[in-house]
């Protein structure tokens, strides 16, 4: 890592850059003559002592997530997948991704190790963010100390995205100094307690405040942070044994030894934040999911709506819809192809119940083709619904990579959905408020029929509801990349990975519950755009012969299901023959950061052999 080498310097380029930077939800008030300052005048004393310069810097901490090969370029493109929900989505793979995204990670992948990459950004944003905490404890006054609190999570947020990516890094919450500039990475646990404290000091700083956009921290998403981090500490993940953090030990996957970090001190204070953030945050859901995603897709940042955070580009980065849109072939809807690297598992779609509106949002089995026309898109090849081109006011690339999307981050079903997990487990007095948070998501996903919604849902049964509320993640989630450290810390990443790969040859056999459909699949374009395929719901059995002379219809193909090449693939590229997700969930530290930290810094889990 690069040392900056002054205060003056770190300011004037996190000062800049984020002046530089479009962040549309802020309204930007100088009450400073900018213009008779040279940099060398914008010391601590100055800058951390006036808001409009003190928020200039918080803004800066952010700059490093639009970097180009750190989150809008890397870490999004290849965060979360592959789960039971989530899979990388090309059949036709470049062995570097098919390598990163099938467990098999290794510290000199050309995709990531890279001195610029992800790892090194995210490190150059916390720097930042330490600048920022320690100038505001020394200069502030009283009306700043929301913007105190806005760091505090914006470091914890940096540090979230590094352990969930990561697992063991090292542990910097002071600026860098000559004596500390080559450190060793730290035990999880000291990184847990310390962002932990850290985030209930930030959630007093932002009571009240209320930010305008979404791409602006609120106490609310400081409490949902709080929730999703001690879930984390007190879960399961692959641990080198203690004391043995940067020595290449292999690791375990066990839960923390540590008491602090059971859930027993943990999920009380989990459970309160959740409440009060239900209570008091004044977020709901929407009663359309549809509407919710078609508002997302037109970067809607209105503040108090569902979302609750959303990663903050600008309004010309990111490249969210250009990895997970559904996909558009070239000369479509764009002039060249777009989305579709990543989709669903090919059986999800099944998963969800009749009726559930969320379905038919979130797995999508058509494509455009290149003259924009809806086509069928392959029995394995699926698309997150969620994320579609043409529900994009603002279309800002026309050869680009870049489309301005804010990729979602929390959403206030998740406040619900972690609150009801936390007092199933917690019990007694709380198992009616568990059942009362999951209802609502439920209700909501059947556009209000509280009968079929909960039809079938043991709520009564401590296991049995929390099998439910796993599921219903998984329906609610799927495409927003929560699903891999969920699965991570219920110690089912392995396993599950597992049975999806089954699940899909039964899907593809038309086996059991899938044999009620196919194995044809008809398609037609009606006069007023609607686009119909039969064959693909359950019910729907057709062959080639079913639709011959009626007008309108086009077979897609006689065995749209069938156990054939691309199966294969899909099975194979889940996880790699030979790489077990359990010891491979952490991506390796780049190489290339290993060889510049002058022996200080050491990959564990086997990768530095």
């Amino acid at each position: 890592m690069a040392i900056m080498k002054t205060i003056n310097r770190i300011i004037c380029s996190a000062g800049l850059v984020a002046m530089a930077f479009n962040f549309t939800s802020c309204d930007i008030k100088v009450d400073v003559d900018l213009t008779q300052q040279t940099p060398s005048a914008f010391d601590e004393s100055v800058v951390f002592s006036n808001y409009t310069l003190a928020e200039y810097n918080i803004f800066g901490i952010y700059q490093c997530l639009g970097e180009t090969n750190s989150h809008r370029g890397r870490y999004l493109p290849w965060y979360g997948f592959n789960t039971d929900i989530e899979c990388y989505g090309s059949t036709n793979y470049d062995g570097r991704n098919l390598d990163w995204a099938a467990y098999d990670c290794s510290p000199v992948n050309s995709n990531m190790n890279l001195d610029n990459g992800p790892y090194s950004k995210i490190m150059e944003g916390l720097e930042r963010a330490n600048v920022v905490i320690r100038g505001l404890r020394k200069y502030m006054t009283d009306d700043m100390k929301p913007l105190l609190g806005e760091a505090l999570v914006a470091r914890a947020f940096l540090y979230t995205e590094l352990i969930k990516a990561y697992g063991e890094v090292p542990a910097r919450f002071e600026p860098v100094t000559t004596e500390t500039a080559y450190i060793n990475k730290a035990e999880r646990d000291d990184l847990y307690e310390q962002l932990l404290a850290d985030l209930e000091e930030a959630i007093g700083l932002l009571d009240g405040v209320v930010p305008a956009k979404t791409d602006r921290v609120g106490k609310v998403f400081a409490e949902g942070l709080y929730a999703r981090l001690a879930l984390m500490a007190s879960g399961y993940s692959l641990r080198p044994d203690d004391g043995k953090t940067g020595t290449g030990d292999e690791g375990t996957v066990r839960l923390s030894t540590r008491q602090s970090l059971s859930k027993a001190p943990l999920y009380p204070k989990v459970l309160g934040y959740l409440q009060d953030a239900i209570r008091k945050g004044g977020f709901s859901l929407y009663s359309d999911y549809e509407q919710l995603w078609r508002d997302f897709n037109n970067m809607d940042l209105t503040y108090g709506k569902e979302i609750i955070f959303s990663i903050p580009f600008s309004d010309s980065r990111g490249r969210w819809n250009y990895t997970y849109a559904v996909r558009s072939e070239a000369g479509g809807m764009y002039p060249d192809t777009r989305g579709g690297s990543v989709g669903p598992t090919p059986f999800l779609y099944y998963k969800y119940k009749e009726g559930d509106q969320r379905r038919d949002v979130s797995c999508v089995n058509w494509k455009w083709d290149n003259t924009a026309h809806k086509i069928p898109a392959g029995e394995m090849n699926w698309y997150f619904g969620k994320f579609r081109f043409e529900w994009m006011q603002r279309v800002p690339y026309t050869g680009g990579n870049d489309d301005g999307i804010k990729p979602v981050y929390m959403r206030y079903s998740d406040i619900l959905l972690m609150a009801a997990e936390v007092a199933n487990e917690l019990g007694g007095e709380h198992r009616a408020s568990a059942v009362e948070y999951f209802r609502e998501v439920r209700i909501r996903a059947f556009k209000g029929d509280k009968f079929t919604a909960m039809e079938g849902i043991n709520t009564s049964d401590k296991a049995a509801f929390f099998q439910a509320i796993k599921e219903e993640r998984a329906l609610e989630f799927v495409g927003e990349m929560l699903r891999k450290q969920d699965l991570i810390r219920w110690n089912e990443l392995g396993s599950s990975i597992l049975d999806a790969k089954m699940e899909i040859v039964k899907m593809a056999r038309l086996e059991g519950e899938y044999s009620s459909h196919g194995p044809a699949l008809w398609f037609k374009h009606g006069s007023n755009g609607e686009f119909t395929m039969y064959g693909l719901q359950p019910g729907e059995l057709c062959d080639k012969d079913t639709f011959v002379g009626v007008d309108g219809w086009e077979l897609a193909s006689a065995e749209y299901f069938k156990e054939n090449d691309s199966v294969t693939k899909r099975v194979e590229s889940l996880a790699k023959a030979g790489f077990n997700p359990d010891t491979h969930m952490w991506w390796p530290i780049p190489k290339t950061v290993i060889d510049n930290a002058q022996g200080y810094l050491k990959n564990d889990y086997g990768y530095d052999k």
